[in-house]
């Protein structure tokens, strides 16, 4: 994975945390947006770790650039509801706050690899009423029976295993019914797949 973010003190901490981790190998930290688009198509990482604002070009530019070809998770000071809408219309998978704490941050990154998506706890209530408050152009009929019962569990959190055990569907059942809804909804990820879910009412409050 690779690490963008301003701050020589945050870039060496995430880097600690994360290396010590025998599944996660940090292949370089740069300190702009710049580097960063540059750095990550070199080298190629499966995960970019991107704060907000950064010299040169924002995380938020950086996100709209290397998306999907790299997972992004953003990790910023600042929660600002702009921030996490731009960020996620933007192709991120992840978002975080740097209050967060060193084991969300690794289950964020573990989450991105893998095909799923974290948000930190703090804003994930005002994202899900705020996709609760827009409209889809595309509704729930537009999804086979079966697609809408996992977009269902993919939209209130559960990774693709969980859904699999859930609905007693294979692994790659999951990963090809969710594959398809991103093909007809022209979504990215399964965090626009979850938006969508609940701005078209196929999931409510209630869940």
């Amino acid at each position: 994975m690779l690490i963008a973010d301003d701050q020589e003190m945050v870039r060496v901490g995430f880097r600690m945390i994360l290396e010590k981790q025998p599944d996660i190998t940090v292949v370089a930290d740069v300190p702009d947006g710049v580097a960063a688009v540059r750095t990550a198509r070199e080298l190629e990482p499966d995960v970019c770790l991107l704060d907000i604002r950064m010299p040169g070009l924002d995380g938020l530019e950086v996100t709209r650039r290397l998306a999907p070809t790299s997972k992004i998770v953003v990790v910023t000071t600042f929660d600002l509801d702009e921030y996490v809408h731009t960020a996620l219309e933007n192709g991120a998978s992840g978002f975080l706050t740097k209050d967060a704490g060193p084991a969300l941050l690794v289950e964020s990154v573990r989450a991105a690899a893998r095909g799923d998506a974290l948000i930190s706890p703090g804003v994930t209530v005002r994202l899900l009423a705020h996709f609760a408050r827009r409209g889809s152009g595309t509704g729930p009929d537009a999804l086979t029976a079966r697609e809408r019962d996992v977009v269902r569990e993919a939209a209130r959190g559960l990774t693709n295993q969980e859904i699999a055990a859930r609905l007693h569907l294979s692994l790659s059942t999951v990963k090809t019914h969710l594959a398809s809804v991103q093909t007809k909804l022209g979504t990215r990820n399964r965090v626009e797949v979850a938006s969508w879910a609940w701005r078209s009412g196929l999931v409510g409050r209630d869940d």
